[in-house]
């Protein structure tokens, strides 16, 4: 599975993204990092409390992670 094929099932508005990035497709890693929205379990616990700021800095963040995950596997 490769990310442009991640991008277009799983594409959301920024407002949708901000509100969760989450696509119900829930695992953690051994690093506790969800391969459905890449982000860790406990910016995960702590979505609703962040502020927008926060959160769409993480949502960069969320970005790169699931692009390197797809870098390195055999997605």
């Amino acid at each position: 599975m490769n990310s442009d094929f991640i991008d277009r099932k799983y594409r959301m508005s920024q407002d949708e993204a901000l509100h969760s990035p989450c696509v119900r497709m829930c695992t953690l890693d051994d690093d506790d990092i969800c391969l459905g929205c890449g982000r860790s379990l406990e910016e995960i616990k702590g979505w609703a409390g962040y502020s927008e700021d926060t959160r769409t800095r993480l949502l960069l963040e969320c970005k790169r992670r699931l692009a390197a995950r797809c870098r390195f596997s055999n997605w």
